[in-house]
């Protein structure tokens, strides 16, 4: 099958995913194997690629937002007939009897596995994964709009349940990318209110058109105090911005799996139970939750496609700020 491998981390602007032939990978045990037919691109996938995170395997094909059908099943696997469409997420898979696993908190598992970073993931033609771990795509979205739906789409509505804000609520969103995008439109589905920052025209527009009340500059100051505040974007500065326009009470909650160091913080910011929360990943309940309220919606993701051999080019825009909305591959 052709993938895209990354042998060792590098800058993605010296191209260092390349595409080749490899074997297509065998299910085994409760295992699926999926024929891959889009892929989404995180931000993830370019901490990945530039070691950002620290390689867990080598080589390895990146991508954790798979759309495709099932393939084949492995001996012990029953859950999807051949043909089902599915998608396969970044939580590839949990030890299942640890603290965490027995307490709903297997996105804390200290054994978990990560499609995409510890295990091959879905910049190819086929991924496995365990079918417990794969989730049932809902009618109505097509393969290169359901594939956003399985990172961004999962995270963004995870970071939102973990600020606390109710529905009807006010809420502050930094970085408006993929995951922001998906997360403004279940907020205005529970009737909040959104206050969207980025330091991207382009970003602020898309969410101003999907019905944030104001959109600024990442430096802006808020214009009024909210309930809650979404920091997607990288940067550990924004930080300090969110508290300083957060109510009591109130929750910073981080998005991302990796940020730049956060600066000092005046503990005047922090009085008045305002709280920082990091996501860690999410659970299998969060993907299901999530997606059943997707198809309610239904959610609309505005997609940017590539070929499988653009993969280098798609992360490039993505750093750079060049996707309104989400890149997919079309694989």
């Amino acid at each position: 099958m052709k993938a895209c491998l990354l042998a060792f981390p590098a800058k993605i602007e010296t191209r260092p995913l390349r595409l080749t032939e490899v074997a297509a990978p065998v299910p085994s045990g409760n295992q699926v194997l999926v024929r891959v037919r889009a892929c989404g691109v995180c931000r993830t996938d370019l901490h990945v690629v530039e070691g950002e995170l620290e390689p867990r395997k080598s080589p390895v094909v990146p991508g954790h937002q798979v759309a495709g059908v099932v393939e084949a099943n492995g001996p012990a696997a029953t859950r999807f007939a051949r043909g089902a469409r599915v998608g396969v997420a970044w939580l590839h898979h949990t030890c299942g009897v640890c603290t965490y696993c027995r307490t709903g908190r297997e996105n804390l598992c200290e054994r978990a596995e990560f499609t995409g970073w510890t295990v091959d993931g879905g910049y190819a033609e086929y991924v496995v994964a365990p079918e417990d771990f794969v989730y049932a795509l809902p009618e109505g979205f097509s393969d290169e709009h359901a594939a956003p739906l399985l990172c961004a789409g999962i995270i963004g509505f995870r970071t939102l349940r973990i600020s606390g804000v109710a529905p009807g609520g006010s809420v502050a969103i930094y970085g408006f990318g993929a995951a922001a995008h998906v997360a403004i439109q279940v907020a205005r589905h529970w009737g909040m209110a959104v206050y969207a920052f980025s330091r991207e025209p382009r970003h602020r527009q898309l969410a101003l058109d999907l019905g944030a009340v104001w959109a600024g500059g990442s430096d802006d100051a808020t214009p009024r105090e909210v309930d809650g505040a979404l920091i997607f974007a990288p940067a550990g500065e924004l930080v300090i911005a969110a508290l300083r326009g957060l109510k009591r009470g109130g929750t910073v909650a981080l998005g991302g799996i990796h940020m730049s160091p956060i600066p000092p913080i005046d503990y005047s910011l922090l009085y008045q139970e305002r709280a920082i929360r990091s996501v860690a990943n999410n659970t299998r309940a969060d993907g299901e939750d999530f997606l059943r309220i997707a198809a309610e919606i239904p959610i609309h993701t505005e997609v940017r496609e590539f070929g499988l051999d653009e993969a280098n080019e798609a992360l490039m825009a993505l750093k750079s700020g060049g996707i309104r909305g989400a890149a997919v591959l079309r694989v």
